[in-house]
């Protein structure tokens, strides 16, 4: 597809074509199958917490967003997969040199030519994202939309690093939990219940 194509069906909501950039899901689930994952949120408690070394030695790490990376005692120094769900700059991009790129989001407008073409590339369905979001009564968090792709798979183990459902606010951010869209308290409550029922996934420091 070239560039004025990819704007072209962006602007006007063409999921096909856009969809036609996209690694399939199973191609994920083949990379994640028997891996041990370090899923990495943006809660600022996590800079209070040794947990670097920990996610380091996971198979894959995966970050959210523009991924601040305060310290490598604290969050680590690997990216392999980066999940977006908002605009990130070319300079982030390099900073994180992320093997795969998926776009989580719903808003495809958002989407960045860069991103798109990207190797890796995975458009997460739409279908997915409105699933979620009427479980939850609100808009999921990529962070949660992360956590319910992974557990989709059949991956070993997940990790959920610097996860405190907004208790600490972000590091991206100002912002207080009453200014963003999404409920914590209702990502906080299928987060527990999905921990309780798999074994597979852990919460870190939480």
């Amino acid at each position: 597809m070239t560039r004025a194509g990819f704007l072209l069906a962006r602007t006007l909501r063409r999921e096909a074509p856009l969809a036609r950039l996209s690694a399939p899901k199973s191609a994920l689930f083949t990379e994640l199958a028997g891996r041990r994952v370090a899923l990495v949120g943006n809660a600022r408690a996590l800079v209070e917490r040794d947990e670097g070394a920990e996610i380091d030695r996971a198979e894959i790490v995966i970050r959210i967003n523009r991924a601040p990376m305060p310290a490598s005692r604290t969050h680590g120094t690997r990216t392999d997969w980066l999940a977006l769900a908002t605009a990130i700059g070319a300079e982030d991009l390099a900073r994180l040199n992320p093997g795969r790129i998926l776009w989580m989001s719903h808003k495809r407008k958002r989407l960045p030519w860069r991103v798109a073409t990207a190797p890796g590339f995975y458009l997460h369905p739409r279908a997915d994202w409105q699933a979620l979001g009427d479980a939850l009564g609100a808009p999921p968090t990529t962070g949660l939309m992360m956590i319910a792709l992974l557990a989709e798979s059949g991956l070993a183990g997940l990790a959920l690093h610097g996860f405190d459902f907004f208790a600490s606010r972000s590091l991206t951010g100002s912002r207080g939990a009453a200014q963003v869209p999404h409920d914590f308290a209702a990502e906080e409550a299928f987060v527990r219940a999905l921990i309780a029922r798999d074994p597979r996934i852990r919460q870190v420091g939480g």
